[in-house]
């Protein structure tokens, strides 16, 4: 791998430009990494003043990225608005319970056609919306896009070799994001397919708890894959009647996400499901953690609105019987085992039963 002064020269460093990253946490912190070493200014905003002061004096953010070192032009700030004045592209990594009323309270702050690039993968409660709704309903005269991947942020900071989508419909919006994170390490493909690839973010921290709690209880790795694969077709299933391309979940947003969250223990919603797995209550488990685990909230969500419009999705529906009801995790297993044996892949048999 090539050393950090090789790294920094790559990229488009030679047009640095003006770039806001809203939200302190580790992804976002991680998306500051990636554009101060490509050589743009980062305005980097964080609610917490002494967190700002941190990242300021000494370069590190010990609440979430605390053996990480961040170099560059980077300006921490609490001041939201001086954040993103001069911003090309604004990327947003608020957490969904906080998304809109942040975006609501510093609306007119944003420009005209400023590119604006959600990176939460979170689902609001009233509504269903996603991310990239809100942004649409609060400032609808910015340039909206995605960002959405295989991409747990321990292994970007790392400069591990990864891999994310730019979702959006403007070919401008895609091409500026592809032109401002791309380097050796980090590649940036595209796709138009911006409620698709933003549903199946959300979507897939649900089954990365389910993999979770597999692990915890020492199933083999059969019946891992087997999780993964149906997880794959409901959440596709559930997504394409909402009007998602199917395709998308074959990509990297879709099945490449899935499986680093499913397979990672560095993914926040994987250690949750495996804390409970062994037997930790769901709230000591959330606690234990210390950050968001979106999955928690998005299962809530999925599972009513599922059922409202008549999607079977029965590891939805087992997991919130295991987290949130009184289902034991070996009768929840069991259930799935006995019920239909269906279609394998969605949309090349007819589901012919009703479930």
């Amino acid at each position: 791998m090539p050393d950090q002064k090789d790294l920094q020269t790559t990229g488009p460093s030679a047009t640095g430009r003006h770039i806001a990253v809203l939200g302190g946490g580790s992804f976002g912190t991680a998306m500051v990494k990636v554009l101060s070493e490509n050589g743009h200014t980062v305005h980097f905003w964080m609610r917490d003043a002494a967190q700002a002061d941190e990242v300021r004096s000494t370069g590190v953010n010990s609440r979430y990225m605390p053996d990480v070192h961040l170099t560059g032009d980077i300006q921490p700030t609490t001041d939201l608005p001086a954040a993103i004045k001069d911003a090309e592209v604004v990327f947003v990594a608020i957490p969904s319970k906080a998304f809109r009323s942040v975006i609501r309270e510093y609306c007119r702050e944003f420009a005209d056609d400023q590119i604006v690039i959600s990176l939460t993968k979170g689902i609001e409660a009233q509504g269903f919306k996603l991310m990239s709704e809100i942004l649409q309903e609060e400032i609808p005269r910015c340039r909206i896009g995605v960002l959405s991947g295989p991409n747990l942020a321990g292994e970007i900071v790392n400069r591990d070799l990864t891999a994310t989508v730019i979702a959006a419909k403007d070919p401008e919006v895609r091409r500026a994001v592809q032109d401002l994170l791309g380097c050796e390490y980090f590649r940036v493909y595209a796709n138009v397919d911006v409620y698709g690839v933003e549903l199946a973010g959300a979507l897939k921290n649900i089954y990365a708890i389910v993999s979770g709690l597999a692990s915890a209880l020492a199933l083999g790795e059969n019946a891992k894959a087997m999780l993964m694969t149906r997880g794959l077709a409901e959440m596709s299933r559930f997504a394409v009647s909402l009007g998602a391309n199917p395709m998308t979940f074959m990509g990297l947003a879709g099945v490449g996400d899935l499986i680093v969250t499913c397979t990672s223990s560095k993914s926040r919603n994987y250690r949750v499901g495996y804390a409970v797995g062994k037997g930790k209550k769901l709230d000591d488990a959330v606690a234990e953690l210390g950050q968001v685990a979106e999955g928690i909230y998005t299962l809530k969500l999925v599972k009513e609105k599922s059922e409202a419009i008549g999607i079977y999705m029965p590891l939805v529906r087992g997991l919130y019987e295991i987290l949130y009801g009184t289902a034991s995790i070996s009768a929840v297993i069991n259930s799935l085992m006995m019920s239909v044996q269906n279609s394998d892949v969605e949309f090349i048999l007819p589901r012919t039963i009703s479930q």
